[in-house]
């Protein structure tokens, strides 16, 4: 097998992993806040055993770590409000209103690198408003909710991905993911006192929960993030943004297999989802003389890429 078909093959086994993270998400019993921070420290820790992390670290100036840090907190409000969307919906509204990240992306990056906009982004998002009619109303009324807080969540990747890509060649990809998501962590233990709970602000999950957390952390973050680290390196970046775009397909199909939520959506929601995803393929195609690799750091944080 020739080294670019083996790194296809990686990616699209990525992308597969990554379409878990919101089955995952649908199977642990802990509300939103918990799991996230659960994993979050989980990863973190996994991370910190690794001495490149520390080296990368080492290298930092002050300037671009606290620059992480901040980032590491958008990074940590992005998971709460994704895991927050399938505790509200399910598992394929959730990926569904994440796979707008694209179109947010298109407003917020010419914003955050400070470059013109593009009429060809600014129509992504035209393009896409009937579908999120069609997705809202295919779905019941309580899970509407879930689609607010869904749409927010592909926001805040926009937001971080296009900071990211902008510091993206100042530090090792390893450690900014470790200052990021050990940041997140705990900004979270900050923010949790702050928000309304019932109980422990974190409990300590119990062995079905802790052992899908595990699967989450390692099996759903650090192993695609070190397959994709790879693959990268083989693959062309158009090649590799439309392989990763496949996200949201794949854990729609997922989550129909195996927690069966196409009984619980109706044809409008999937014909929703189909305009959609067609405009988040359009864009690395209009875009195809410029688009870039996705970033490292965004892959590892991220449930969209």
């Amino acid at each position: 097998m020739s080294p670019t078909r083996r790194a296809q093959v990686q990616i699209h086994f990525c992308v597969v992993l990554w379409g878990f993270t919101a089955i995952l998400g649908k199977l642990i019993t802990l509300a939103a806040l918990p799991l996230v921070f659960w994993r979050m420290v989980t990863v973190s820790v996994l991370l910190a055993c690794v001495p490149r992390t520390w080296r990368g670290i080492q290298k930092m100036s002050s300037h671009l770590f606290f620059a992480y840090v901040g980032i590491g907190c958008v990074v940590a409000l992005h998971w709460l409000t994704f895991y927050g969307a399938i505790k509200l919906s399910n598992a394929s509204v959730a990926v569904t209103c994440i796979a707008l990240g694209p179109v947010f992306l298109a407003g917020v990056e010419p914003w955050i690198a400070r470059r013109p906009f593009d009429v060809r982004e600014l129509l992504l998002g035209v393009a896409v408003v009937p579908g999120v009619a069609l997705v809202v109303g295919g779905v019941a009324p309580q899970m509407r909710a879930g689609i607010l807080v869904g749409t927010v969540s592909a926001l805040l990747v926009a937001v971080f991905s296009s900071f990211n890509k902008r510091l993206i060649e100042h530090a090792d990809p390893v450690a900014v993911t470790a200052v990021e998501l050990g940041a997140g962590a705990l900004f979270l233990g900050l923010l949790a006192p702050m928000l309304p709970h019932r109980g422990a602000l974190f409990p300590i999950p119990g062995a079905h929960d802790a052992m899908l957390i595990a699967v989450l952390a390692g099996a759903c973050t650090l192993l695609p993030y070190i397959l994709s680290l790879v693959a990268l390196r083989h693959l062309t970046a158009f090649g590799a943004q439309l392989a990763v775009n496949l996200e949201p397909v794949y854990a729609i199909l997922i989550a129909a297999f195996l927690l069966r939520e196409h009984r619980e959506l109706t044809p409008r929601f999937y014909a929703g989802v189909a305009i959609i995803l067609a405009a988040v393929f359009a864009y690395p195609l209009l875009q195809k003389r410029r688009v870039e690799p996705p970033a490292p750091e965004v892959l590892a944080v991220s449930e969209s890429k």
